[in-house]
């Protein structure tokens, strides 16, 4: 059996006595804490990929989980998708999402589309997923999650899942 380091987050939202409970857990090497050689950004000698998530606890109706990625630590990519917002084709109540590749908008794995590319620019510019790209100066990535039907709403949502430092 594959052990692999996992980060769990978990946001329990109220509707009366109803619940519902969406979790992720990073697989593929990926524990949270820091990221794995490699997956920086190409100008510091990666060839990042988003992290692979197991996603359950997804609401009933979502047609679509939402993956907005943000440098925590650098204002300007901090929120809203500034690395780059990836939405993955979901059904029922668990999911796997793969591993995106970074810095482009083609040959993405079935199901995936770069909903907004990262908001990086110059020589920081990328047509979908920014990898982590601080240069090693210890910057906290994460990723908000949104479970989406087919109509746009957001259903519920994760918001800061840690992805790690780099």
């Amino acid at each position: 059996m594959k052990k692999f380091l996992s980060f769990t987050a978990a946001l329990t939202l109220s509707a009366g006595l109803a619940q519902a409970e969406m979790q992720a857990v990073l697989t593929g090497g990926w524990d949270g804490n820091r990221v794995p050689d490699g997956q920086q950004c190409t100008l510091f000698g990666g060839n990042g990929s988003t992290p692979p998530m197991r996603i359950t606890g997804i609401p009933a109706g979502t047609a679509m989980i939402v993956a907005e990625y943000n440098d925590r630590s650098y204002q300007p990519l901090s929120r809203n998708g500034g690395h780059g917002t990836i939405g993955y084709a979901v059904s029922g109540d668990s999911a796997d999402l793969p591993a995106v590749p970074g810095l482009t908008d083609r040959n993405l794995p079935r199901g995936v589309q770069v909903i907004k590319k990262a908001r990086g620019t110059g020589e920081y510019a990328s047509d979908g997923y920014m990898p982590p790209c601080s240069g090693g100066r210890g910057n906290r990535y994460t990723v908000d999650l949104h479970a989406v039907d087919a109509g746009g709403n957001t259903l519920e949502r994760l918001r800061r899942v840690p992805i790690g430092r780099y």
